[in-house]
């Protein structure tokens, strides 16, 4: 995922008929009461919650997360990763929740912590129907330290009264697009309109749990070694290629053996496929355009000898990138620069090679960051498009003649993807449309078991005519 968002702005609120909460001049607040034990449910549900309203209120995930994990710092890992999991579960639902409340609440709530609890704990309800009373229960004891007493009834008339009708609830979410498909109303009709032949599947792989994959550093071990170590470990994998592999199950990253040790890295599979269609060579010099956070970077560098220069706007980002090679024992030339001021950072020498990973709206890896489906909007796609035509016409200059662009972005939208490309072909006559070795103009990777979405387009650069 690339870049933020051209403005973030946070979702709608609903609400409808169920229970009504305490008016502002009634609620008292509440008795003092011991602080929740840091392995209970409760906790889990707490910190979920917060995540919930942090991005509700525009703002990423994984900002979310540094906060969260700087406010409750002693979270034992159990209670950690359940929260996590509650977080990234919600997160995928989009649509779900906000329905279920619009049924289950007479007007808005007005505390986002509130509305975080609630959400999740109607998501866990839904997940672990067999612990039902148990999450209402701890619901209720998390809701009467985060709020003033009369939202502790609240969250418990919500959630007893869902539990009463579920069944129907179930029933009636089923027949909400939004709700059944857990996707933005906008996202669903524009993809129904670009991808008539499977846009339903492409939903429902976006609601799924992402793979883990790995990538070898071939220029530290081998697979054969890596493998061993897995093996070891008792982590079980199997070979996607010569320096690939998937995990059966994810695992921490700290697990992994050789991790730290820059002998693999974590890398979903689609995107492993950039440095291979680039047609790398030893010497070359290579621009990484829009460089953060480093895994194609590096992949690129494991796979040649190369003189790589690797761009990003953010100077946090850029770090990233530095942080990443010095882990895997590469280096290139890294600058915080926007790529698109190439007055800044070009010396005027061509590049023979050029990885354009442009800013997205993500959309091919809302599996993997589902905050996506809560902060985009459908006027993003255009911000995006916008931006991605002003990369391309300020990189090309760039490229030496005889030279290689690849385009990529993670998104599943045709304006960010062949249209864009079919327009900047359009408006440059040295430009070249190169098939990769299936014989097509492009490849789109879509949401599967074994990657996310990616799209990649391969352009050449002749002698102007």
């Amino acid at each position: 995922m690339r870049s933020s968002p051209p403005g973030n702005r946070p979702p709608r609120t609903h609400s409808k008929a169920g229970v009504r909460p305490a008016s502002p001049q009634s609620a008292q607040l509440p008795p003092q009461l011991p602080p929740l034990p840091a392995d209970s449910l409760a906790m889990a549900l707490t910190v979920a919650g917060d995540a919930i309203g942090y991005v509700r209120n525009g703002h990423a995930l994984n900002d979310g997360f540094t906060a969260l994990w700087r406010h409750y710092p002693d979270l034992p890992a159990s209670t950690r990763g359940a929260a996590q999991d509650m977080i990234y579960g919600t997160l995928r639902d989009y649509g779900r929740g906000e329905f279920l409340l619009s049924r289950l609440l007479q007007q808005p709530l007005t505390e986002p912590t509130i509305d975080g609890l609630l959400r999740v704990a109607l998501h866990r309800l839904e997940v672990r129907a067999d612990t039902a009373h148990t999450v209402v229960d701890q619901a209720v004891e998390a809701a009467a330290r985060i709020a003033r007493g009369g939202l502790k009834g609240l969250v418990n008339g919500v959630l007893r009264n869902a539990l009463r009708q579920w069944d129907s609830l179930m029933a009636a979410a089923e027949l909400n697009e939004e709700a059944r498909l857990r996707h933005p109303k906008w996202w669903i009709t524009r993809l129904r309109k670009s991808a008539p032949e499977n846009w339903r599947e492409q939903l429902l792989a976006a609601n799924t749990h992402p793979p883990m994959s790995l990538r070898i550093n071939r220029r530290r071990t081998t697979l054969a070694a890596a493998t061993t170590a897995l093996q070891t470990a008792g982590i079980a994998y199997r070979p996607l290629g010569d320096f690939s592999l998937i995990l059966d199950k994810p695992v921490p990253v700290a697990s992994l053996p050789g991790y730290a040790e820059g002998l693999l890295s974590v890398q979903d599979w689609g995107a492993q496929q950039a440095a291979a269609l680039l047609d790398l060579q030893d010497g070359q010099r290579v621009l990484d355009a829009c460089a953060a956070p480093g895994g194609k970077t590096a992949h690129m560098l494991e796979s040649a000898d190369l003189q790589l220069m690797a761009l990003d706007a953010d100077p946090e980002r850029a770090q990233r990138v530095e942080t990443q090679l010095a882990r895997l024992g590469l280096s290139a030339s890294v600058k915080a620069a926007d790529c698109r001021r190439t007055q800044d950072w070009w010396d005027g020498r061509p590049f023979e090679r050029i990885l354009a990973d442009v800013p997205c709206s993500a959309s091919g890896v809302a599996r993997r960051h589902p905050d996506i489906k809560w902060l985009r909007q459908a006027d993003d796609v255009a911000g995006f498009a916008t931006q991605q035509a002003e990369i391309l016409d300020a990189l090309w200059p760039t490229l030496a003649v005889g030279g290689k662009m690849l385009y990529v972005t993670c998104s599943i939208f045709a304006e960010e993807n062949s249209l864009q490309v079919a327009r900047f072909a359009s408006r440059h006559a040295d430009c070249q449309r190169l098939a990769f070795a299936d014989g097509q103009l492009e490849a789109r990777w879509l949401p599967g078991p074994e990657h996310d979405g990616f799209y990649f387009a391969l352009l050449q650069k002749h002698a102007a005519p």
